[in-house]
């Protein structure tokens, strides 16, 4: 959509949450064993395996359903939280332009209204997240025994505080990557010829929503390795990771300034494509809404 056209109006939240939910469910079912490559590089200190290498590894040495280790927590909260990324970023939209004065999206708003609906997303998500690191590390293979076993056992041994470990670096990977992802899909489609025809269409949402997902991951990595890092946490020995931005100072002082975009490959070879697929389904999704249902124009 170019800036100068008018948007649609918003849809009805339950139409959002529910092409929402249709969108990240796609996304995370066709990428998530990158997921778990990103996870176990990210809670690693020492020297990275190759991508094809480690998902050989763990094929071989804890079998091919390790790949979707953990993947019960983000479908349970997959509905909300892409409802919540698409709604409420819409929601924020129309506030900011209203408080603001402006007539029509510009590419700062666009941020500002990414940023926003990424806080919103990641105060939801939290405990899902602490779930689905736990399951993922190599580590804690054996010691837990499915999603409501982890809950259980976290619960019983952290207390219940515990599920909310690792919040405000959550605030941080997530107001990053959904700032630089809607900023640069209104750029790129801004940027891209009008298209002409549904194929045009698809392929123009495609390429901004994988070239946003690819510059929001490059962005948020480190959050998101230091995330990792503190939900990591199991309770036993002293804790190392606590805040954010004392622990990105310790990843680089330790590690190397490099060790903050450990993962990197992985997860952009998965948010990538994956932010593409996500505005793919998304738009076709609400599309078939506004033409089928809501009878639009």
């Amino acid at each position: 959509m170019s800036s100068s056209q008018a948007p649609p109006k918003p849809l009805p939240f339950h139409y959002q949450f529910l092409a929402g939910a249709i969108a990240g469910i796609s996304e995370i079912l066709t990428m998530y064993p990158l997921d778990v490559v990103k996870t176990r590089s990210q809670l690693s200190t020492g020297k990275s395996t190759g991508i094809v290498t480690t998902l050989k590894t763990i094929v071989q040495q804890e079998g091919a359903g390790a790949l979707y280790r953990g993947i019960l927590p983000p479908i349970m909260v997959e509905a909300p939280k892409r409802a919540t990324k698409f709604a409420a970023n819409e929601q924020y939209t129309a506030i900011y332009k209203k408080a603001f004065g402006y007539e029509k999206v510009t590419q700062s708003l666009a941020i500002l209204t990414g940023v926003s609906a990424g806080v919103t997303e990641a105060v939801l998500i939290v405990p899902f997240e602490l779930v689905k690191i736990r399951m993922q590390d190599k580590a804690n293979v054996g010691k837990y025994n499915g999603t409501f076993d982890t809950i259980g056992k976290i619960l019983k041994q952290e207390g219940p505080m515990a599920l909310y470990n690792g919040l405000e670096a959550t605030i941080w990977r997530h107001a990053a990557w959904n700032g630089g992802y809607f900023g640069v899909i209104f750029s790129v489609k801004d940027i891209l010829p009008k298209p002409k025809d549904k194929n045009e269409q698809l392929m123009t949402n495609f390429v901004a929503g994988t070239i946003g997902g690819t510059v929001g991951t490059a962005l948020n990595t480190p959050f998101d390795v230091v995330k990792t890092r503190i939900q990591g946490y199991t309770g036993v020995g002293p804790r190392k990771y606590n805040w954010t931005l004392p622990a990105l100072a310790t990843v680089a002082k330790e590690e190397g300034a490099v060790a903050l975009w450990r993962g990197f490959v992985p997860k952009v070879l998965r948010l990538g494509p994956g932010g593409g697929i996500l505005l793919v389904v998304f738009e076709t999704v609400t599309g078939f809404i506004r033409k089928n249902i809501l009878k639009e124009e």
